[in-house]
């Protein structure tokens, strides 16, 4: 009896080894519980510069025909240690109703930033995922349509404001090279609950994705964080009828485009005009689906690849000096390193939250290559979010033997600065 009992515990525990042991480990791995950065833990050698007037700006989009990169910034420092709707900081809602992010147009030659003035626009503007696409209507390059999250505080029937958000969407027009953005209108429906990022199909149909089922700090909202199996986030389809509208919920259509994801954050475009990049975050998954042709219907996840941090706002990098045999093409994926420590650093203004970005390349079907390109203890970039590599051609870059190389720029959630970097591709 003595045996058999020792034998069904030995298979007992050869199981939860078998089916927890990998997936505790991959879990601390992600959330980087066992890596350790001793002062000056900066693996990227190079020189980097700080963008000016570039304070806590969450997303990044590379825009190749302009060569310029748009974000939308918090600008004011106090803000978002005290109102951080996507970490369930609720702390000041007053405070945040005040609040006036704008949105940024950063020149990768000169490095400097530029605040576009708004126009029919009076806020607030609680700023976190953006996207940028084209206006089809004009020529190539000429203006763009912006799509922002904006985690504005509810309003109660007294005026008072929280104590939790009602996000919404806003949608912009803007001229290359002008220095004001046009507000359109804004975007709401009960389906859009904690969004975090936007992939932009048309003006007209657009995603959003949830990043949790729980809007409020507490034990549920944690577990959602730190358990692979809470798969209870997705992506919604908008569709608007109009792009002005008085009211956010005028002419807006929504429905669920992708469910049973966990912890789904941010989006990009990919390689085709219908591949979209997904983030399950807190997993460090980096799902490649396609969207329907004509917006409404579900994604399709056609593929996937772990990195060994969380995946933040993911990017696609097109190599346009590529040759036959030489294609630098590939992904990007940013986000904190010890994600274990954000709960308790994320409301200290001194804190650091250390950040990798991580390449990738599609070496053949199911095998990807993987490189770290930024890996730092948070001293210069901390709490990263987002990166987009900017192209450097060849003969500016030494000896035609010498390195391929691009200038990385990364930022973060409650980074002080946008920063570059030149790495080797």
């Amino acid at each position: 009896m003595r045996l058999l009992s020792l034998s069904l515990l030995g298979a007992l525990l050869a199981y939860v080894l078998y089916t927890v042991g990998p997936n505790l480990y991959r879990a601390v791995t992600v959330m980087g519980v066992l890596r350790k950065y001793p002062d000056g833990a900066v693996i990227n050698k190079g020189e980097v510069i700080a963008i000016p007037d570039t304070t806590q700006c969450e997303d990044l989009h590379y825009h190749a025909p302009s060569g310029t990169i748009f974000t939308a910034c918090e600008d004011n420092a106090e803000t978002r240690f005290k109102w951080l709707p996507p970490l369930a900081n609720f702390d000041s809602p007053e405070l945040a109703s005040k609040s006036r992010g704008s949105i940024h147009v950063i020149d990768p030659k000169t490095m400097n930033s530029r605040r576009l003035e708004f126009e029919n626009f009076d806020g607030p503007f609680i700023t976190h995922g953006i996207d940028v696409i084209a206006d089809e209507e004009r020529p190539e390059g000429e203006a763009v349509y912006i799509f922002a999250i904006n985690h504005v505080p509810e309003t109660q029937p007294s005026g008072e404001k929280g104590p939790y958000a009602r996000s919404q969407l806003e949608l912009f027009h803007h001229f290359i090279g002008s220095s004001s953005v046009k507000h359109l209108r804004s975007i709401w429906h009960p389906l859009i609950t904690t969004p975090n990022d936007i992939f932009a199909q048309s003006p007209y149909s657009l995603y959003v994705t949830n990043d949790h089922l729980y809007r409020h700090h507490g034990l549920m909202r944690t577990l959602e964080d730190f358990y692979p199996g809470a798969k209870w986030t997705g992506i919604i389809h908008i569709q608007l009828e109009s792009l002005t509208a008085a009211a956010p919920t005028a002419g807006v259509a929504a429905e669920v485009a992708l469910s049973g994801i966990h912890n789904t954050n941010g989006v990009g475009h990919g390689r085709s005009d219908r591949e979209i990049l997904i983030s399950s975050c807190t997993s460090g998954v980096l799902h490649f689906g396609r969207v329907p042709a004509g917006g409404s219907g579900n994604i399709t996840i056609v593929d996937s690849v772990e990195i060994d941090h969380v995946a933040d706002n993911p990017s696609y990098f097109s190599d346009p000096y590529a040759t036959p045999g030489d294609d630098r093409s590939g992904f990007l994926e940013t986000g904190l390193s010890r994600a274990v420590d954000i709960a308790k650093t994320m409301r200290d203004p001194a804190a650091k939250e250390p950040v990798m970005v991580t390449y990738l390349r599609q070496a053949s079907p199911g095998r990807w290559e993987k490189r770290v390109l930024l890996d730092d203890d948070g001293t210069t970039l901390r709490s990263g979010s987002a990166a987009v590599l900017v192209p450097i051609k060849p003969s500016e870059a030494g000896s035609a033997e010498g390195p391929r190389q691009a200038w990385l720029f990364a930022t973060g959630f409650l980074s002080n600065n946008v920063i570059a970097v030149k790495v080797d591709l």
